[in-house]
């Protein structure tokens, strides 16, 4: 009777820890203001125009052989794509993009397949940074 209970326990355990993960292939997706020995630094989940770059990381898991692709979306339009051949189990990856200071307002990353199909999105919201904004105006 212990050992069947141990065993339920640990599905829903493993089941509710797989539910937090992002996506089935993808254990972390996040956005971060750097990356240090190839992982996120200081993950964030909204910025201002004061930090002009940030990350996008995505931590890959049973996808050897694949190639995955990170989409940098604004305002509908596609601002970069970029690729990564996946070459193990786990494999770490990340892409950057430099917004510029007009370039407010929601960002959204897709991370798509070879098949291009959308395996994830994440938003982040890019606003203005109005200590920035008003030494833009006064130095104008």
């Amino acid at each position: 009777m212990i050992k069947k209970l141990m065993v339920l326990l640990l599905v829903v355990w493993t089941q509710s820890v797989m539910a937090l993960w992002p996506h089935e292939n993808i254990s972390q997706a996040v956005f971060s203001t750097s990356i240090v020995d190839r992982q996120p630094a200081k993950i964030i989940t909204e910025a201002d125009d004061s930090l002009g770059k940030i990350y996008f990381f995505t931590n890959i898991r049973h996808l050897a052989g694949d190639k995955i692709t990170h989409r940098w979306i604004y305002k509908g339009k596609v601002k970069a794509e970029i690729s990564f051949d996946i070459k193990g189990d786990r494999w770490r990856v990340w892409s950057s993009k430099n917004i510029w200071h007009t370039w407010t307002g929601q960002w959204r990353v897709e991370v798509v397949n070879q098949n291009h199909e959308i395996l994830l999105v994440k938003i982040i919201n890019f606003e203005k940074n109005t200590a920035q904004e008003g030494a833009r105006k006064n130095n104008g």
